[in-house]
């Protein structure tokens, strides 16, 4: 959400982020808030006049029975009731015109990085750079899903049984791969300064409102019928939630966080061939990052999260580029975001397998996450990360490690979380 003092001194920047968003259809929403906020503030004022009214009138009150003339004091007194019955009216007003403001400048999207390239969707996201030499070997190399079955690492028609489409088990040496990958992951963050946190898998709505926007809301979280509490759909909801409310010290920042978690996610309007195996699923385990900082030191702190992710991956033998996301693919409190994304040598292209965000002030304004400095309070910065999901992670690995004889080589890095095992072999 942006500060709406942007909105008003500035209403056609905040247009013409909207159209480079290709939301024209948001449009609308600046002369909306900007008349409704025109009327807050006159409302205001007349608030304020009848206050000030108020207050004399009670002082001649006093002064009035202090002399005896308790008719005249009477008369004042209804002049006070009559004033008191117009505040509640327009108080009333009040928090209906903030409430109106509110719904429509959390629907107005961020204001975007410059760097930012301008684009429909994400078929025109930009190639940044490429790290290692994607290989795609003499042999060929199987489906997923079908590798893992074939090492007894898979069963989805039990978990079709349990839990419906979107489901698996994973058994056997790849749940252990699976898990050393998350545990590599998060001693890897550990290392690199970040305090490792095991955050609540459930947040309450105001939780969710403020770190999300509604589009995704409803694409991707699901709701516990009959109480105020969602499942996460990443471990950045309820981390960056820890601060809510809060007013942390400046000398305390930056703060970063690594967070393990569960995710949970409805995946809206998912199909394809890649459904049948891992790629996407209404489950997963995940490694994050977090960071609150400073407002001017966003952009060091997003270009060191996104390489620490690029060098994960690269220690697990996996090569990986950047992709820059255009502003049709931006989320809307998103200033800019990239994502990272794995070579499959058996699809012969690059996936995703993490994004990186800095989303400036706009989830700390919603979530009032302040920061207390020597010339006051401010709102922090907020940015996340991917450090590994699995299993798309896992896929990277698996792929990428395949060899020949349809064993997967482990990459020495998971080797100790793995009992010093150098390969997964069929039984």
């Amino acid at each position: 959400m942006i500060d709406i003092k942007i909105l008003r001194e500035n209403p056609e920047m905040v247009k013409e982020n909207i159209r480079k968003k290709f939301q024209d259809h948001k449009l609308n929403l600046v002369d909306e808030v900007l008349e409704l906020d025109k009327e807050s503030r006159e409302l205001t004022l007349m608030c304020d006049d009848l206050r000030m009214k108020r207050n004399s009138i009670s002082k001649e009150i006093g002064n009035l029975m202090g002399q005896g003339k308790k008719e005249e004091a009477e008369s004042k007194k209804q002049e006070v009731q009559e004033i008191n019955d117009k505040l509640a009216a327009n108080e009333g007003r009040e928090d209906v015109l903030k409430e109106e403001i509110k719904s429509r400048m959390m629907k107005i999207p961020n204001i975007m990085d410059k760097s930012v390239p301008i684009g429909k969707d994400d078929s025109e996201n930009v190639e940044n750079e490429k790290f290692g030499d994607p290989v795609v070997p003499d042999y060929e190399i199987p489906y997923h899903a079908d590798i893992i079955e074939s090492l007894c690492g898979l069963d989805k028609e039990s978990a079709g049984r349990t839990s419906g489409n979107g489901f698996y088990y994973l058994l056997g040496d790849v749940a252990r791969l699976h898990e050393a990958m998350i545990a590599y992951a998060r001693d890897f963050m550990i290392n690199k300064g970040f305090t490792y946190c095991i955050p609540p898998f459930m947040i309450r709505s105001d939780v969710v409102n403020g770190v999300m926007s509604f589009e995704e809301l409803e694409a991707m979280m699901y709701k516990i019928e009959g109480e105020d509490l969602y499942l996460i759909g990443t471990s950045e909801h309820s981390m960056i939630g820890k601060f809510k409310g809060q007013i942390v010290k400046e000398e305390e920042l930056p703060i970063a966080i690594t967070g393990y978690s569960p995710c949970f996610r409805k995946e809206v309007g998912s199909h394809g061939l890649e459904e049948r195996g891992l790629y996407r699923v209404h489950q997963f385990e995940k490694q994050e990052m977090i960071v609150l900082c400073k407002p001017e030191e966003q952009m060091d702190w997003y270009n060191k999260m996104w390489s620490y992710t690029v060098e994960f991956f690269r220690s697990l033998d996996v090569p990986v580029r950047t992709l820059e996301c255009c502003s049709g693919d931006l989320a809307d409190l998103k200033v800019k975001s990239c994502d990272v994304e794995a070579w499959s040598p058996r699809q012969k292209k690059y996936f995703e397998v993490g994004s990186c965000s800095t989303l400036g002030d706009a989830q700390a304004r919603r979530l009032g996450i302040r920061a207390k400095g020597e010339k006051g309070n401010y709102l922090v910065a907020t940015l996340n990360n991917t450090v590994v999901a699995s299993p798309r992670g896992l896929i990277a690995v698996i792929e990428n490690n395949y060899q020949e004889d349809g064993s997967i080589r482990i990459p020495k890095v998971l080797q100790g979380y793995m009992g010093g095992a150098e390969k997964i072999e069929k039984k």
